[in-house]
């Protein structure tokens, strides 16, 4: 009898650790089943953007840097799952660049086709040559960084203009209250910078060429992205749209 207790023990203590080993194994199982899914995502959209990227590069003879058009592309597409997005077109404008060197681009998603490439100036208190101080204060004359929808047109005292909505608090979202908006400048042309160097500066609105900023204007208006970048520590590890 005592040997027939000890034998059904025996198979009882046999069965649990079994099960605990099996149900911990399964668990193993899982984690790595789920961490080989996690990095498959991760890797086809590194792989989807750096393939869009390669079709963008073959079609045009100029492109932002590839670190800033992934930053560029996360945004864009969360901006767009969102309902946020009606005109396919993506301006990028890399302000870790000179304000002598053409740092924005413009982007026609449906196409992979760049529709400008051009000067863009920053803020007067930004910096002179190079971006470097960046604010969503009103008065600040500061340029601020992230991503954008744009609005509609008015006439200004810079002529056509546009509207850009900042979606990003605490970076950009008093954007309409600064009227930071994109509009044509002398001080934006190629022959200021022959002349000085660089560009000459804005109260923080990005400014373009006179001479292309109504074409470039009527094409990115109605709820186009637009993305405002800089290697900025604090930006970059803040920002919803690129984390």
């Amino acid at each position: 009898m005592k040997y027939r207790i000890l034998v059904v023990v025996g198979v009882l203590i046999f069965s649990f650790a079994f099960s605990s080993t099996k149900s911990l194994d399964n668990k193993t199982s899982e984690t790595k089943i789920k961490s080989e899914v996690t990095k498959k995502i991760e890797k086809t959209f590194e792989e989807k953007t750096a393939e869009l990227y390669k079709v963008f590069s073959l079609n045009n003879s100029t492109m932002p840097a590839l670190t800033v058009f992934e930053k560029a592309i996360a945004g864009y597409e969360k901006l767009d799952e969102s309902g946020k997005v009606a005109n396919p077109l993506l301006t990028i404008i890399d302000f870790d660049l000179s304000s002598s060197e053409k740092r924005m681009w413009i982007l026609n998603m449906d196409t992979k086709n760049v529709v400008f490439n051009t000067f863009v100036a920053h803020g007067k208190k930004t910096g002179v040559e190079f971006a470097k101080s960046f604010s969503n204060k009103v008065n600040s004359h500061q340029s601020s960084l992230g991503f954008y929808i744009t609005g509609e047109t008015y006439y200004g005292k810079n002529g056509l203009s546009l509207f850009i909505d900042g979606m990003e608090k605490g970076f950009n979202s008093n954007a309409r209250k600064r009227y930071v908006v994109i509009h044509g400048a002398d001080y934006a042309e190629p022959e200021f910078v022959k002349r000085y160097g660089r560009l000459g500066r804005s109260y923080g609105c990005p400014a373009v060429p006179n001479r292309i900023a109504k074409n470039l204007i009527n094409k990115i208006k109605g709820e186009s992205v637009v993305y405002i970048h800089k290697n900025d520590r604090n930006y970059l590890e803040q920002s919803s749209y690129i984390n």
